[in-house]
């Protein structure tokens, strides 16, 4: 990789608080144009503009994603007098729509919790934690890194709050409900305490539980529940955690805060799971809907 895409990525890292996943995935695609078209910082356009054909055979979501990440480059290399020009005009722009949310309905949530309970009745410390892990990614909305990365002294003692660092190390109050708290504290109990780790859901090497087991987990559980492995994960929890708060009268607004979303419009992507309520609320609240239709 140039020593340009380089400092870009410091740049993204120190002024943007950029997360390490979205590095990553800034690095990957970045050093996939370079591989194709060499220094970014001293392509012409007409090599810039061949990138549409090495992702023609790529999703449009995928195109969009390189393109932004291309843009932004160089961007920052036409502002730190790398480029007299910026190419990106050459680069594609598909049209994408964003993909809705999967959606657990309440009865896979039940179902899926039920046999969570069964297996954490006792004190086996695996099934107790599995309890915790799922609790908080219903109860709380929490991100899959967000609930791995959990530090022990996030536990909530007087008042019933996480404090989450999210996205871009932005820091958010999230609610923790009853059930959510008995599972935490049963957990705290059976926590091993070996190797020393600062982390609720620590690993064996003292680090903290991998998004990929957590992932690994769920998608065990949901297969245990009599349940499609491939429609759950961490993600479609947050989801239903999200759309079952909408379908109960939550305030967009709140769920925006409580999701550490930055953009109103990326939380009002739940509100389609919502419309028979939204269409039943005008018909019943707006001040002509009882009035009868003129003649």
């Amino acid at each position: 990789m140039s020593a340009a895409t380089e400092a870009f990525l410091a740049m993204l890292a120190a002024e943007r608080g950029a997360a390490l996943n979205t590095l990553a995935a800034y690095r990957r695609d970045l050093d996939g144009a370079e591989d194709a078209i060499g220094d970014l910082a001293a392509a012409p356009r007409d090599a810039v503009a061949t990138l549409a054909g090495e992702w023609a055979a790529l999703a449009p979501a995928s195109v969009a994603r390189k393109a932004s990440a291309l843009r932004q480059f160089f961007g920052f290399a036409v502002d730190e007098g790398w480029r007299g020009d910026d190419p990106s005009g050459a680069l594609p722009s598909p049209r994408t729509r964003r993909p809705l949310p999967k959606v657990m309905g309440h009865g896979a949530i039940a179902a899926l919790f039920e046999r969570a309970e069964l297996e954490a009745a006792g004190d086996d410390p695996k099934a107790v934690r599995q309890l915790a892990l799922i609790e908080l990614l219903y109860g709380s909305g929490l991100r899959a890194t967000e609930l791995v990365a959990l530090p022990l002294s996030a536990v909530p003692r007087d008042a019933p709050f996480l404090t989450i660092t999210g996205k871009g190390g932005a820091t958010r109050l999230v609610p923790v409900g009853a059930r959510a708290l008995e599972a935490v504290g049963r957990w705290a109990l059976l926590r091993p305490t070996m190797p020393a780790s600062r982390y609720l859901f620590p690993s064996r090497t003292g680090q903290h539980l991998s998004r990929v087991r957590l992932f690994q987990l769920i998608k065990a559980l949901a297969a245990r529940a009599g349940l499609d492995p491939a429609a759950i994960s961490p993600h479609v929890l947050r989801h239903a955690f999200a759309t079952h708060l909408l379908e109960g009268g939550a305030d967009l607004r709140v769920l925006q805060t409580l999701l550490g979303h930055a953009d109103i419009a990326t939380t009002q992507i739940y509100t389609h799971v919502d419309a028979a309520r939204l269409v039943a609320l005008v018909n019943s609240r707006h001040p002509l809907a009882t009035k009868p239709a003129s003649d």
